[in-house]
């Protein structure tokens, strides 16, 4: 849908698809990632040394795999969920010779990384806190009140209200629905 984009070749991966974007002189190439595929490094290691830029279309962005494609060369990591238009927008900015991590531009890699994987994680908590989820582990686990208060070093008062915090975050309205 972008008229500046032209798809020159489709692959199913590995180094097929190394092999087809130096034979097309692709400028970009876009590599599916799933998370246990060690076929994505092998390929990111041929094209070392290539003019060819490739983004990863990847599920886990936080994985040790996902950092060891961007030092062998990776030039952007997009979430396979995001919207087309991050996807679009790390195509031109890894086309304009920057980095794209999760659904921004970076300048340094390794931090933005980090602070894309925290952000996941939060979002997937139900925006819980730290202190929030480790009271929600310990309900989890059959504790009572006394007994977070005792293991988190805070008073009962202190845990109900965390805990009426967590009941409206995620719409629970008691202890099973929440362990739930």
């Amino acid at each position: 849908t972008d008229s500046r984009l032209e798809i020159v070749g489709q692959s199913v991966g590995g180094p097929s698809a190394a092999a087809l974007a130096q034979e097309v002189a692709a400028d970009i190439l876009l590599l599916s990632f799933p998370a246990a595929d060690q076929s994505v490094l092998a390929t990111l290691g041929v094209l070392a040394g290539s003019t060819v830029r490739t983004i990863l279309l990847s599920d886990g962005i936080d994985s040790p795999q996902v950092t060891r494609a961007v030092q062998l060369g990776a030039r952007g990591v997009v979430p396979r969920d995001s919207l087309p238009e991050a996807l679009f927008g790390s195509i031109h900015t890894v086309m304009a010779g920057d980095f794209w991590v999760g659904r921004d531009k970076a300048r340094n890699v390794a931090p933005s990384l980090r602070k894309l994987a925290l952000s996941r994680r939060r979002a997937r908590g139900f925006g819980l806190t730290h202190r929030e989820l480790e009271i929600l582990r310990s309900v989890v686990a059959g504790c009572t009140n006394k007994e977070i208060a005792r293991r988190s070093s805070i008073s009962e008062n202190t845990v109900k209200s965390h805990l009426v915090h967590i009941f409206n975050k995620v719409g629970a309205s008691n202890r099973v629905e929440l362990a739930l």
